[in-house]
């Protein structure tokens, strides 16, 4: 898997989910220490030599152990990017609607970051954007992704994990990445991809099977067995081995 194919391209069902799995259990260890990303997004997801997974850049992570102890560099506000003007910390299509305002943020942020990278991999679109950061900070804050371009192949427990992870009012939001069960969506992914696999298969050897039917019955109407002897028709077996009439003869 090339990293550079996040976010350029539709990805397979079960590599998608395969991807956000690893992502989830990346963020779910960052989380448990405290440990806020902040700047999830397809760029900042790499791949080892041996195709495991890695979440890269934690350069604007923060210590959410800081909101615990009253510090106030939670409630300051967010600066701005050096390289996009008007962008608030992070990037904008990726960014919670509380990311965007400028309030306190929480790992449910990375909730949301999670979803819009996987939105991107089974979509090959993102989920919020627009001609200007503006425009893309409006979407976040006032619309909801395009459920319409998701294939219909996409398992609805993955759509509805989706819609949980986009919920804009974070207490509504997901709380916990841990939560997602992405390793029995994926499984179960991969089972219904078999299934479709074989269908097809299975509906050959049915045909396969009405077919031969039909030429079996076909040859029987076009070779009807001979006519019973007028002596089978008239009469009958005793026990003793002798033929009796049993009618008059047509």
């Amino acid at each position: 898997m090339d990293a550079d194919r996040i976010g350029r391209e539709r990805l397979k069902i079960a590599d998608a989910l395969e991807i956000a799995r690893q992502i989830a259990e990346g963020l779910d260890a960052a989380h448990e220490k405290g440990i806020v990303h902040r700047d999830l997004k397809p760029a900042n997801i790499g791949f080892t030599r041996d195709g495991m997974v890695k979440v890269l850049d934690f350069g604007l992570a923060k210590d959410s152990s800081l909101e615990a102890r009253g510090s106030n560099l939670t409630h300051s506000p967010t600066m701005l990017s050096p390289t996009i003007t008007g962008v608030l910390l992070g990037t904008a299509p990726y960014m919670s609607p509380e990311q965007a305002r400028g309030k306190p943020v929480d790992k449910r942020t990375d909730i949301w970051a999670f979803a819009c990278v996987l939105y991107e991999m089974l979509t090959g679109t993102r989920a919020f954007g627009g001609d200007t950061t503006t425009d893309t900070i409006v979407a976040i804050l006032e619309r909801e992704p395009d459920w319409a371009v998701v294939s219909s192949d996409v398992p609805d427990a993955v759509v509805t994990v989706l819609k949980r992870c986009f919920e804009k009012d974070p207490k509504l939001r997901l709380r916990d990445i841990g939560d997602i069960g992405l390793a029995r969506l994926s499984a179960g992914s991969v089972q219904r991809r078999a299934r479709r696999q074989r269908l097809p298969w299975a509906l050959a050897a049915l045909f396969a099977g009405a077919a031969l039917a039909l030429s079996l019955a076909l040859v029987r109407g076009a070779n009807p067995p001979p006519p019973r002897p007028a002596w089978a028709r008239c009469c009958s077996m005793l026990p003793a081995g002798r033929l009796v009439p049993t009618g008059t003869c047509a």
